[in-house]
Parts: structure tokens; C-alpha cells; sequence
């Protein structure tokens, strides 16, 4: 009977112990280890949207940089290019807006659909960067930015939309989707960026 009674104690310690690391492993899976995302800051695109939109969206998209890489978070570059009517890589047009502090050693993604995930490698990527949590900013808020926040949640991502760093042809149809997706401000995201995981 005492063997009984010691075989059910060891059996109900090792499952404690087993489930209380699995809470860890949980706990470490769900902390948040971010990346920012620069959708289509292309100046194909640069004359539909309005000039009080685009030099605030820019200053905030260069804010919103500067931010993940004083944390030593990464950042990506997502472009878009449809196979018939361009923007041709490489040319005038395909390249993103003066001003925008993205680098040449930021990973670079060409996408020919409204999403970022579709048909590219982005997932991989972010997969392989060890990355659950997308920011994005760019554009446009009603097309490719919204788009991208929807692939990332279908596809388990945690994904935040940065408020006034996106931007669309109406200013009245951003502030909606800010609004709708509560975007998250400079002051929130710094403080999420904070606590965030390497």
C-alpha cells in the first residue's frame, strides 16, 4: 500500500512539475517579440495621398524606425509591384518616398497582391527572425496596410496598426480605420516595445 501511495505521489509531482513548465513555455511563447513592418511607401502612390497626410504619416513612419531600432527590433520593407502594371523594381517610381529612414540591410519584400503574406516570403521570415508581433504603417489603410493586419491574425500574429503612420487617398477613411482597429499611439507603442522580448 505504501508503494501505492509513494508511486501516485511521484506521478502527481512530475505532472505538477511538467504542467508548470508548460505555463512557462506558454508565458514565454505569448511575450511579445516585435517587428515593424513599412508597407508601399512608394512614390507611385506618393501624389494620391493628401500633403498634410503624407508629412505627418512620414514623420511618424521615421519615428516609428528610429524607435524599433533604439530597442534592437527589426525592421522590414514591403513594396509593391504588380506584374502588368508596376511599379517595375528598380525604377524611379517603385522606390519609397525621400525621407523615409528605412536602410538597405532592412530585409526587403516585393509583394504583387494587397497582403504582404500573399505569395511572398514574408511568414518565413518572420518565422525565421523568431518575430509574433507585427506593427505596421504605411500604405494604404483601406487597401494593403488593412490587408497585411488581416493575413497576420489569420495567421496567428499579434498585429498593431500605428496611428497616424498609416495613411490613404481620404483622410476621413484613415481616421476610420484607426479608429475601428485602435491603433495603437507613439507613447503605447514605446511602452509596449518596453517589455518586449529580443
Amino acid at each position: 500500500m505504501k508503494k501505492v501511495i509513494y508511486c501516485i505521489a511521484v506521478v502527481m509531482f512530475v505532472s505538477i512539475v511538467k504542467a508548470q513548465s508548460g505555463e512557462n513555455d506558454d508565458a514565454q511563447n505569448s511575450r511579445m517579440r516585435p517587428v515593424l513592418i513599412v508597407i508601399d511607401i512608394q512614390n507611385q502612390f506618393k501624389d494620391y495621398i493628401p500633403e498634410r497626410d503624407r508629412q505627418i504619416g512620414i514623420y511618424m513612419i521615421n519615428a516609428s524606425i528610429e524607435l524599433f531600432r533604439r530597442y534592437g527590433y527589426p525592421v522590414i520593407r514591403v513594396y509593391h509591384s504588380d506584374p502588368q502594371w508596376g511599379p517595375k523594381p528598380g525604377s524611379p517610381e517603385f522606390q519609397f518616398f525621400d525621407g523615409v529612414m528605412v536602410d538597405s540591410s532592412d530585409v526587403m519584400v516585393i509583394k504583387n497582391y494587397p497582403s504582404s503574406f500573399k505569395k511572398t516570403e514574408l511568414d518565413k521570415i518572420l518565422k525565421g527572425m523568431n518575430r509574433n508581433t507585427v506593427f505596421l504603417c504605411g500604405l494604404s489603410a483601406v487597401g494593403c496596410v488593412i490587408s497585411t493586419h488581416f493575413a497576420a491574425k489569420d495567421l496567428d500574429y499579434k498585429s498593431f496598426m500605428i496611428k497616424d503612420a498609416i495613411m490613404s487617398h481620404v483622410t476621413k477613411y484613415t481616421d476610420s480605420i484607426e479608429e475601428m482597429f485602435d491603433a495603437v499611439g507613439y507613447e503605447a507603442m514605446e511602452a509596449m516595445l518596453e517589455n518586449a522580448e529580443k
